[in-house]
């Protein structure tokens, strides 16, 4: 439902300039020994998936107001998903969840050909009760007290490896809300022995070829401890489990002021850093589009993952993870990929011969300007020009609105009544 001719159009009314900017930047860059197709190649080949969910208007715990053309099931998920990476060629798979995406694996596969994209890894949720299920997660799921409720847990995991076999995705990505909102609740040890119990019958039954990503989160919903709060015991559980267990990143998941760039540097030093969930926050856990509000620790993430992108055995697998509350999702995740793809590229600019000395001098000053002189270089043509030519939209938001497909799709999806809370 994608108007390809809106993609011409404002492709054309905008390729003049775009590669007057590009022949002026290439200019600057090769003063500075850099070729800037070389760099262009690069952001070419980068990629990061979308989250399902993401399509969707989040909310928070008073409200949600939903928006036009709400998708009301995986299959228009993947078509929003398939329209993101049509304009912005960053997006080609997709990281479902289930049961929130639980469907014919043959048909998700059909639709996701269709649409030109894959899947990346499974996400499990043991945070919801679903209406089928026998027994609650009130009190915990991977590492409740009563051992019914945890086998249910395990089985659920096992489900969404087994679908996401089925499709073509390599990797099972494991966040839980389990903790406690009361000191004395609950027995922090045997609590966290129960959970690493459990997730070692899902290792078990991992493939050969599959990851396990521990992702934790330092609050909510559990207010005085969490199970998995924060990367040293994402590591702890990622060591004791084995070789295809690795530490999942989210940049909302940290105590305020946390300096994410050195977490990245030990897990990566510690052989088990194992991806990213991108987003941006101001006070917590916001899900916030990435680079809104803190763009130079997004470069500053970047600079560490460039540096080590010859480290053998890494193998990053990159997801956004956000909530749109007030904007077009569809928009939202189109800049998030343009945002996380420009740090990238920023990053690929930093001098690390020069970086290096500087480093080897404790040249504190000189250091910080080669970082700083990489981060504001205004990449965007090039990012502008890898979407030309790989068939994108020089300007994504601006294809997208000029195609009308929120209003077409508007007219075929029914209206969501506001007013529910929570999440998508």
């Amino acid at each position: 439902m994608l108007d390809q001719d809106a993609i011409t159009t404002t492709n054309e009314a905008a390729e003049t300039a775009l590669r007057e900017d590009y022949d002026a930047l290439a200019q600057k860059l090769a003063r500075a020994g850099t070729d800037i197709e070389a760099i262009k190649e690069r952001a070419k080949s980068f990629a990061v998936a979308v989250p399902s969910w993401g399509t969707g208007t989040g909310g928070t715990r008073f409200a949600r107001f939903p928006g036009a053309g709400e998708p009301r099931n995986i299959f228009d998920k993947l078509d929003d998903c398939g329209v993101i990476q049509a304009l912005t060629r960053a997006t080609p798979s997709v990281s479902l969840h289930i049961p929130w995406d639980k469907a014919d694996p043959a048909d998700l596969l059909a639709k996701a050909e269709e649409q030109g994209i894959g899947f990346d890894a499974m996400n499990s949720n043991t945070f919801q009760d679903q209406a089928e299920q026998a027994h609650s997660y009130k009190f915990g799921s991977l590492s409740h007290t009563q051992a019914p409720t945890r086998s249910q847990a395990v089985e659920h995991n096992l489900e969404c490896i087994e679908i996401g076999r089925q499709i073509g995705s390599k990797a099972l990505t494991v966040w839980i809300g389990d903790g406690a909102n009361f000191p004395g609740q609950t027995h922090m040890g045997r609590q966290f022995d129960r959970y690493m119990d459990s997730m070692k019958a899902i290792y078990a039954g991992l493939p050969e070829d599959w990851r396990l990503f521990s992702e934790h989160k330092i609050y909510e919903p559990a207010f005085y401890s969490t199970v998995v709060q924060d990367w040293g015991t994402s590591l702890m559980i990622a060591q004791e489990l084995g070789d295809k267990a690795a530490c999942l990143v989210d940049l909302g998941h940290h105590a305020p002021n946390v300096n994410i760039e050195m977490i990245v540097s030990r897990l990566i030093r510690a052989g088990k850093l194992g991806g990213f969930h991108f987003n941006d926050s101001k006070y917590g856990d916001d899900d916030l589009d990435s680079g809104t509000i803190e763009p130079y620790r997004l470069f500053l993430v970047w600079n560490e993952l460039v540096e080590a992108e010859d480290t053998p055995g890494l193998n990053l697998s990159h997801m956004i993870d956000q909530s749109h509350n007030v904007t077009d999702p569809i928009e939202s995740l189109m800049i998030s990929a343009c945002e996380i793809q420009r740090a990238f590229v920023q990053a690929s600019l930093v001098d690390r011969k020069a970086l290096a000395g500087y480093q080897e001098e404790n040249d504190a000053l000189m250091a910080s300007a080669t970082l700083r002189a990489a981060f504001r270089t205004d990449v965007e043509p090039i990012l502008a020009m890898a979407r030309l030519e790989s068939g994108g939209a020089i300007d994504p938001v601006a294809a997208f609105r000029a195609s009308g497909y929120r209003e077409k799709v508007a007219q075929e999806r029914p209206a969501i009544a506001p007013g529910s809370s929570g999440i998508v």
